[in-house]
């Protein structure tokens, strides 16, 4: 997936993440702090690559890792996301330097990168240092980039669409099934 469409990908993530109240801290928080903070995590993954958006801009960080690890090895595992959260929680979380709001909305965006890259036929090592690669493929951007960009333009129209009530009216909904039978 190209950096814009992790961009527009990582906010309507962001703004499910928020709806759907998937932890205290998102449901509370402020669409401020959540979406920049999505935004600012969601390119991360790719800094294992000298030739991504961001790996371009910090060169001195991206060919070490590069040169380690490959492009979708370590950054794009749920080990790159417990180390960092880890690394944070003991720099910064004792400082109070990023509301907790922040901190989630962070890993939602980073969280939303590598959601994204299952979605391509590559796929990523989510159990890095184990290979086996998860896939979805559903977008290939070899193909066409436009396709990339209409499908997550389109999530972020069916994020800001979406009712949050949803699940009060299925809670109804079983209540009034309950009256036929115990269930």
């Amino acid at each position: 997936m190209t950096g814009e469409g992790h961009l527009i990908f990582s906010v309507a993530c962001a703004i499910f993440a928020k709806k759907a109240a998937l932890t205290p801290q998102l449901a509370n928080g402020d669409w401020w702090h959540i979406i920049p903070a999505s935004l600012l995590t969601s390119l991360l993954p790719d800094i294992d690559h000298p030739y991504s958006l961001l790996g371009k801009r910090l060169r001195w960080i991206s060919r070490p890792i590069f040169r380690v690890f490959g492009h979708r090895g370590f950054t794009h595992s749920l080990f790159a996301i417990i180390a960092g959260i880890i690394l944070f929680q003991i720099n910064f979380a004792s400082h109070g330097v990023f509301a907790t709001d922040v901190l989630h909305g962070m890993v939602v965006g980073y969280l939303s990168h590598l959601l994204a890259d299952m979605l391509t036929p590559s796929g990523i090592p989510l159990f890095w240092p184990y290979r086996q690669r998860f896939r979805i493929p559903w977008i290939n951007t070899k193909r066409s980039q436009l396709s990339e960009r209409i499908f997550c333009v389109l999530l972020v129209l069916i994020a800001l669409y979406w009712q949050t009530d949803t699940a009060t009216s299925i809670q109804l909904y079983v209540k009034k099934l309950s009256i036929f039978g115990d269930f």
